[in-house]
């Protein structure tokens, strides 16, 4: 405009003093236009961060046009919002659904479990005891992690902290892996705590039992250690001299679904135990750190000092 009305005024040889006041008229009508822009570019910028909060209402925040390629654009994106809510709807039924049977399926195997225990405790003399009870222990075992993994994915897991002895915890666990430790020839070093911890004793009691078992599983003919950490009076040490964990397996070994080189090649790791061992610590507010050295051993130290639990979605 400025080049057009120049234009004008030089060929129409019109007084310059009246060039500068249209140059100024024009600056100051594009300024206002500039504002108006703005203001637009504003409302249109805050609608879309009240979009990215929540866009159950999007018809109502996206613009009025009345260009009929912007409407088709318009229509697509619903349609297509739509489509997603169908299938979340659809992919949140079928996934109940199948929570729903396994969690059924879980409760149902404990049935056989059971009677299985209590026939070997029938019948003492029979053959294969010894291996059929540590396999029967096993699938307990496995049968729990799979339980306790549906409980822990569960948004507001019920927890109940108290003080609670250290040590009637540690012993419970070894009590129920005692049959492991005297069929495997492993030997036993525990040097009682006599320390009380605030936290959940059933899902510290899991954790125990997840960290113990992994040992168990690494250790026959071995020893395992378990002692409080000189240096730091609230960190707990299970310690085992088996065959250890590669160094580069160790920033993954809580991955879910990791197991290793040593899980491969001796097929005994799921790749959830540590998983929710970790998910667990995490719940309670404890952590949980682990050194190995390949053919030397494994030590997990489970630090017991509460830090400030966040906010699980």
């Amino acid at each position: 405009m400025l080049l057009f009305f120049s234009a004008v005024y030089l060929l129409g040889r019109l007084p310059l003093d009246l060039l500068f006041y249209t140059i100024e008229l024009t600056a100051f009508l594009f300024f206002l236009y500039l504002l108006a822009q703005f203001y637009r570019y504003a409302k249109r910028y805050e609608r879309l961060q009240e979009l990215q909060k929540d866009n159950a209402e999007l018809q109502n925040y996206l613009p009025k046009n009345t260009d009929p390629a912007d409407e088709l654009y318009q229509e697509k994106i619903l349609a297509l919002i739509d489509q997603l809510r169908e299938m979340e709807q659809r992919f949140g039924e079928k996934n109940s659904e199948q929570l729903e049977y396994f969690t059924l399926w879980l409760h149902q195997i404990k049935t056989p479990i059971a009677a299985i225990s209590l026939l070997m405790q029938s019948q003492p003399q029979q053959p294969l005891k010894k291996r059929v009870e540590q396999e029967l222990l096993r699938l307990e075992d496995y049968t729990h992690m799979a339980l306790n993994y549906l409980k822990i994915e569960e948004n507001g897991t019920d927890l109940d902290f108290a003080e609670i002895e250290l040590d009637d915890v540690i012993k419970k666990t070894i009590k129920k892996y005692s049959i492991l430790f005297i069929y495997n020839h492993i030997s036993l070093e525990y040097n009682e705590t006599k320390v009380s911890v605030l936290t959940d004793g059933k899902w510290l009691q899991i954790l125990l039992e997840q960290v113990l078992s992994n040992s168990l599983k690494y250790a026959i003919g071995g020893t395992i250690k378990i002692y409080l950490d000189s240096e730091r009076p609230e960190t707990l040490v299970i310690e085992d001299n088996g065959i250890g964990i590669r160094s580069e397996d160790l920033p993954r070994i809580f991955e879910k679904g990791y197991s290793g080189l040593n899980g491969r090649l001796h097929e005994k790791s799921t790749g959830l135990g540590l998983f929710l061992s970790q998910k667990i610590v995490e719940r309670l507010g404890h952590q949980l750190t682990i050194e190995s050295v390949l053919g030397e051993g494994t030590k997990v130290f489970i630090h017991l000092a509460r830090r400030e639990l966040e906010l699980f979605d």
